[in-house]
C-alpha cells in the first residue's frame, strides 16, 4: 500500500529542512522509526565507505547530501524528486555489486511505496543509476569528442532530468569530502551539461575534426613556441578565495610565484599550460619534469592548437600541441616557471635523462617502505568501448605515484600509438586517466591492436621501475 500523499510530503520538508535535517533524522534514527519506514536502511546504516575520500558512513552521507541538496532546491523543477534521489542515491551500498545498477532498483520499490506515480518512479531511478554519470565523464573523457556527449543524452533522456542530475551530482560531491568537488570540477561538469543540453533540446553535437575554439592566451603561447621552437608556460595560481573564474596569472616565465607567508589568498594548486611544437613523448616528458619538481597531477589534458590563419597562409609547418594541467605541489610551494621551462627544454633534447632522475627518488623511497599489511591493489589497464568512433579510449586505474603519468606515457609511447587526448583524474589515493589513442594513420585501434597496447601500459606499470644508475 503506497503511503498517502500527507506523509510523503512530510519526509520532503523533512530532507528539505536543511542543517536541522540531520539531528532529527538521528532522532527517528534511535527509535528506529527509519528502517520501519525504509526497510532497505538497514542495510546501509552505520556502513563504512569504502573509499577514505569520504567523510561520513554511507548512511550519514545520503542525509548529508539531502542537505545540500536542499540548497540547491530553487535550480530545479522538482526539488521533490531532487530530495528523495539524494537521499536514495547510494542505497545500493548495502548490496554487492554495483551499487548504482543495486540502488536503481531499491529506488524504484521505494518510490512507489512512498506514493510517486510511474513517471516519477522513472525519473528517481535513472538519477540514483547515474548519479556518478556526470562528474565521471567530466572528468574521464573528451568533452570534444561528440560520442561522448551523445552516450549521456542517451542516458539521461529529458532536459529536465539533466537538471536534477547535475544538482544531485553536486550535493553528493559535496557531501563527500573535499576532495571531491572544487572549482575546476564544478566547470568541467556544468561544460558537460550545457553541451548535452544542447543535444537534448535537438542541436547536433559538436564534430570533433572541427578545431576546437583557442583562446587569445592559448594562441600567444602556440605562436610563441612555433616561433623559439621550444616550450612556452604560463601558470595560474588558484585560490578557493578567489571569485568563480578568477586566478592569480604568472605569464612570464621568468616570473616567480609568490613567497611563502605572503598576504593574499593561499593558493591550493596551479593551472599550468604549455605549449610546445609536436614531437613524440611530449606528455611523458613533461609529466616527467613536473614530478621532478614534485607536483602532483591532479587533471590534464592534451590536445593540437591551431595556429592563426596568418601564420597558415604564410606557410607555417609543425603543429603545436597545448597541455593543461592540474597540478599541486606536495610541500605547498608553486613552481618557480623559468625552472620548469628550462628542465623542460632539457628533458625535451635529452641532456636531462628523466628516467634517471625519477629512478633516484625511487629507490630512495624504498629506503622507507610502506606500513606492513597495506598493499595497494594492482593497477587495471582496460579498453572503453564505444566511448568514441574517432579514437580508442584506454582507461587506466592505479594507485596515485609519482611519476605515474610519466609511466603511462612512455608505455604508450613505446607502444607506438600517439595520445590524441589525456584525461587525469585523481580522487585521494586513486587516479583514473583516459586516453584517447590513435594509430600512426590517425584511426582507432584494432581491437586486438587495443588489447595489445593495454596489456603492455598495464605491464609497464606491473613491473618494478629501473634501477637507479647511482646504484642507490
Amino acid at each position: 500500500m503506497p503511503w498517502p500523499p500527507e506523509a510523503r510530503e512530510q519526509l520532503i520538508t523533512l530532507l528539505g529542512a536543511g542543517e536541522s535535517t540531520v539531528g532529527v533524522w538521528e532522532a527517528l534514527e534511535a527509535e528506529g522509526l527509519i528502517t520501519r519506514l525504509l526497510p532497505d536502511w538497514e542495510r546501509v546504516r552505520c556502513r563504512p565507505q569504502r573509499n577514505p575520500v569520504h567523510r561520513w558512513t554511507v548512511d550519514r552521507h545520503l542525509v548529508e547530501t539531502a542537505v545540500r541538496a536542499s540548497a540547491l532546491s530553487r535550480r530545479v523543477g522538482r526539488p521533490d524528486l531532487l530530495l528523495v534521489a539524494a537521499l536514495l542515491h547510494d542505497i545500493g551500498k548495502g548490496w554487492p555489486g554495483d551499487h548504482s545498477v543495486a540502488g536503481e532498483t531499491i529506488a524504484r520499490d521505494v518510490a512507489a511505496r512512498i506514493g510517486f506515480d510511474r513517471a516519477d518512479v522513472a525519473v528517481l531511478a535513472t538519477l540514483v543509476r547515474h548519479h556518478l554519470l556526470l562528474v565521471e565523464t567530466a572528468t574521464r573523457r573528451d568533452l570534444d569528442d561528440p560520442a561522448t556527449v551523445r552516450s549521456v543524452a542517451e542516458a539521461v533522456g529529458s532536459a529536465s532530468t539533466l537538471e536534477l542530475l547535475h544538482a544531485l551530482t553536486e550535493a553528493d560531491a559535496l557531501a563527500t569530502g573535499p576532495a571531491a568537488w572544487s572549482a575546476w570540477r564544478g566547470s568541467l561538469v556544468a561544460d558537460l551539461v550545457k553541451r548535452v543540453s544542447a543535444v537534448l533540446a535537438g542541436e547536433p553535437a559538436d564534430d570533433w575534426s572541427t578545431p576546437q575554439q583557442t583562446t587569445a592566451e592559448q594562441e600567444r603561447l602556440a605562436v610563441e613556441a612555433w616561433r623559439t621552437g621550444g616550450p612556452v608556460l604560463a601558470l595560474h595560481a588558484r585560490s578557493e578565495s578567489l571569485p568563480p573564474g578568477e586566478t592569480g596569472l604568472l605569464t612570464d616565465a621568468t616570473e616567480a610565484p609568490p613567497e611563502e607567508g605572503a598576504t593574499g589568498p593561499e593558493p591550493i594548486g596551479v593551472e599550468l599550460l604549455i605549449a610546445v611544437p609536436d614531437q613524440p613523448g611530449v606528455l611523458a616528458t613533461a609529466a616527467g619534469v613536473l614530478a621532478l619538481h614534485r607536483l602532483t597531477v591532479r587533471a590534464a589534458d592534451l590536445r593540437a592548437v591551431a595556429l592563426p590563419s596568418e601564420l597558415d597562409a604564410a606557410g607555417a609547418v609543425g603543429g603545436v600541441l597545448l597541455l593543461s594541467w592540474r597540478v599541486a605541489a606536495e610541500y605547498g610551494s608553486l613552481p618557480q616557471a623559468a625552472r620548469l621551462r628550462n628542465d623542460l627544454l632539457r628533458a625535451l633534447d635529452g641532456s636531462l635523462d628523466i628516467v634517471a632522475r625519477l629512478a633516484e627518488r625511487e629507490a630512495a623511497y624504498r629506503k622507507y617502505p610502506r606500513r606492513r599489511g597495506v598493499h595497494a591493489p594492482p593497477p587495471r589497464v582496460t579498453v572503453a568501448p564505444g566511448s568514441s568512433q574517432l579514437a580508442t579510449v584506454l582507461e587506466v586505474r592505479a594507485q596515485d605515484a609519482p611519476g605515474l603519468l610519466h609511466r603511462i606515457g612512455r608505455a604508450l609511447e613505446h607502444a607506438g600509438v600517439a595520445v590524441r587526448s589525456a584525461h587525469v583524474s585523481t580522487l585521494g589515493a586513486n587516479a583514473v586517466d583516459a586516453f584517447y589513442v590513435t594509430d600512426d594513420s590517425g584511426a582507432p585501434l584494432k581491437p586486438m591492436h587495443a588489447a595489445e597496447v593495454a596489456q603492455n601500459v598495464e605491464r609497464a606499470l606491473t613491473s618494478p621501475p629501473p634501477p637507479s644508475p647511482s646504484g642507490v
